[in-house]
């Protein structure tokens, strides 16, 4: 069944192709914008009415950002972003134009910090973007990566905070805790950067995938507190 909460879907348009699906999950006094990017192939599948097909983590918990009053936003793909085993394609520039164009969008319409979150291979869109030094890069507040892929990096020309959190019994060979341990232990003293580690939870079925540590199941609220707790720390 199609996972469904109270949201408004909104089509960042692109050029004149298929414009960038999202699905804003509103507060009524937010403090900061959270900008979702799953793992995968990073196809949310998102309606027209906003129910999204898929099981991420990140839509297992896009209800849990309320509390914290932190604007939630799933952000779609109209292709698939590929992965470790078939090519990654989130460096490509139309992606990195697409991840832009959202930030630039949230930016203009809610005027508040807006941050970026990658799970997996979602990092790489979180890197990736971070390490262009761009107009839109520079409108972020800052990045949040968990369970990094061990191919991420982070340039010292990003000097905004980062977080970095994995789960402490992540199994998943393309995942491993030191990829992000690696990005955080390389900042600059002077940068802001932290690394957290979940523990507990539930494993089941394939370790690299949403339903295993790796993907924080049954942790989604610790995961999402000490998010929110960073971004509104700074």
């Amino acid at each position: 069944m199609p996972f469904l909460v109270t949201a408004q879907v909104f089509d960042v348009a692109h050029h004149d192709e298929a414009s960038t699906r999202t699905l804003l999950v509103p507060v009524s006094k937010p403090r900061a914008v959270v900008l979702l990017f799953p793992g995968g192939g990073g196809r949310a599948s998102i309606s027209d009415e906003g129910a999204v097909k898929s099981r991420h983590t990140f839509v297992r918990s896009l209800n849990l950002w309320s509390q914290y009053q932190i604007d939630a936003v799933l952000v779609d793909t109209p292709y698939d972003l590929g992965d470790l085993r078939r090519g990654n394609l989130r460096e490509r520039q139309d992606h990195m134009d697409r991840v832009g164009e959202v930030v630039s969008y949230y930016k203009n319409k809610t005027r508040l910090p807006i941050w970026i979150f990658g799970h997996s291979m979602g990092t790489s869109t979180a890197t990736y973007f971070a390490n262009q030094s761009s107009d839109q890069s520079k409108q972020l507040a800052g990045i949040i990566i968990a369970g990094t892929i061990r191919t991420a990096s982070l340039n010292d020309s990003f000097t905004l905070p980062v977080l970095g959190i994995h789960h402490l019994e992540d199994a998943c060979l393309g995942t491993p805790v030191s990829a992000t341990k690696r990005i955080i232990d390389g900042r600059q003293a002077k940068f802001i950067a932290k690394l957290e580690m979940i523990e507990g939870g539930v494993s089941e079925g394939n370790v690299c995938e949403s339903f295993a540590y790796h993907g924080f199941n049954q942790t989604e609220p610790e995961l999402i507190k000490r998010v929110a707790q960073f971004i509104l720390s700074q």
